[in-house]
């Protein structure tokens, strides 16, 4: 492994989660003197790893073992418990994609407002718009609203913009299964061509497949734990007796 884009050391996540809720002043006026309990829950517990620069990691394990709370540390939007992050280089999350879109603006109008939340300024949103466009293959849509949109014409807008950030490293969370075969294909073709560039690439997914195929190392969660790290093919099969025994 060469020089770390990005180094986790011992990190712990807790969440706390109330067990009564009272979002309207009727029901706070009728639990008034109910004592409020709530629970701690421990979604991570000690993650350490480091990842290469121009590595590409996958983060694998079943649901709720700690993937996306991990991922969104990393992307800093969740704060750690205990432990530390450190990130060495521009890091765009492909997290969420399309937050910031406007339902009621047109999606010529959302390119410009996501674009800008992402960092572009309007003559860098202009140059890239018929790129972007192209690339999610929506020509002859872009001047409907985009509550008239299907989801997954949504989702492939968001893709394509998200893509034009330019960036040291990268945080995917199963991004690679949106839209149809033929758009997966395309999606797929452009982290083939990032991985041949350098860039740093963290892909959390539940699709093997993807994770052999593109990543160099892949570590499994179980339980907020590193329960396995090391090559693809070796993690991916660790991953698959998990989900045997489970359902066995």
């Amino acid at each position: 492994m060469g020089e770390p884009a990005i180094v986790v050391q011992n990190v712990s996540k807790d969440f706390i989660l109330p067990h009564l809720r009272q979002t309207t002043i009727k029901s706070r006026l009728i639990h008034l003197h109910r004592r409020q309990t709530a629970e701690l829950q421990h979604v991570l517990h000690g993650v350490s790893f480091t990842v290469g620069r121009g590595e590409f990691l996958g983060i694998v394990g079943r649901n709720g073992s700690g993937k996306s709370t991990l991922l969104k540390i990393l992307a800093e939007i969740y704060p750690t418990t205990s432990g530390t992050v450190s990130v060495c280089g521009r890091l765009v999350p492909f997290i969420e994609l399309g937050v910031g879109f406007h339902p009621e603006l047109s999606g010529r109008d959302n390119v410009y407002l996501n674009g800008a939340l992402l960092g572009f300024s309007r003559r860098e949103a202009e140059a890239m718009y018929d790129d972007i466009v192209s690339f999610a293959e929506l020509e002859n849509s872009m001047d409907q609203k985009l509550k008239n949109y299907s989801s997954g014409m949504q989702v492939r807008i968001a893709f394509s913009i998200a893509t034009r950030a330019h960036a040291d490293i990268l945080l995917v969370d199963e991004v690679l299964a949106v839209g149809d075969a033929a758009f997966q294909r395309k999606c797929s073709d452009h982290f083939r061509a990032l991985k041949q560039k350098g860039t740093t690439i963290v892909l959390v997914t539940h699709d093997m497949q993807a994770v052999r195929e593109f990543c160099d190392r892949a570590i499994l969660l179980e339980g907020g734990r590193i329960a396995a790290e090391g090559g693809a093919a070796e993690v991916t099969e660790k991953y698959q007796e998990v989900v045997l025994h489970e359902a066995s």
